[in-house]
């Protein structure tokens, strides 16, 4: 298909749903190519990912600057030079500050592991089994200055087993990401998810009396 829209994709670490996103890439019919993927560390394992598909990399360490507003400034230089349409936060792990994301507003798009507004910043599944909850899950949303916190576009629930330790929920939840955010960024980069003055969106869709259990109730 013609008229893909450019995504720059920002990591931290190794980045499995940044090569969750490049692997949806690879299908012709998929509305967004990936440009570009920026590590704020040189030691990112998905650097090495990306660079065997010869996808252009880049690195801006977060310690070479003065405050937040320089190195965003850096970051959002990278991302148009490059020609970004559209930014995928893939486990990037610094807070984009509030002039960048005023910028690149329904733009940029963010995956968490829990089903928010629960569990926002860090230690999601520790915290998610601490209070006992049967129901977990990861959302993808629209990027704002304040942590974990911009418009909604989509969510996926997965449950808690007896069982569970924060690495095998993680485990769950992982794979759920890995089904959600490529979707999302192909609703956002083909226009059927748009931000609209300050709110998500988005066609209806789904069953409306579809209903997740857990534990599980079973016809008698």
């Amino acid at each position: 298909m013609t008229g893909k829209r450019r995504v720059g994709i920002l990591i931290s670490g190794r980045g499995s749903n940044m090569q969750s996103l490049v692997a949806a890439a690879d299908d012709p019919d998929y509305p967004a190519e990936v440009c570009l993927v920026l590590s704020n560390r040189a030691d990112a394992a998905g650097l090495a990912f990306a660079e065997a598909r010869n996808l252009p990399t880049a690195v801006v360490d977060h310690r070479d600057f003065s405050d937040r507003a320089a190195f965003d400034a850096e970051v959002a230089g990278r991302l148009r030079q490059h020609g970004a349409e559209l930014v995928a936060c893939a486990g990037f792990m610094r807070i984009l500050g509030e002039r960048l994301t005023a910028e690149w507003s329904g733009r940029v798009l963010n995956i968490h592991p829990s089903l928010l507004p629960c569990y926002r910043g860090l230690d999601t599944h520790e915290r998610a089994l601490a209070d006992g909850v049967r129901v977990h899950g990861c959302t993808v949303h629209f990027v704002s200055p304040e942590l974990d916190a911009g418009p909604i576009i989509c969510q996926a629930a997965v449950p808690v087993m007896a069982d569970d330790t924060p690495s095998s929920l993680a485990a769950r939840v992982l794979k759920a990401e890995h089904a959600i955010y490529p979707q999302a960024l192909a609703w956002v980069a083909s226009g059927q998810v748009r931000l609209e003055n300050g709110k998500v969106r988005a066609p209806s869709s789904g069953d409306p009396d579809q209903t997740l259990f857990s534990p599980a109730i079973r016809a008698r």
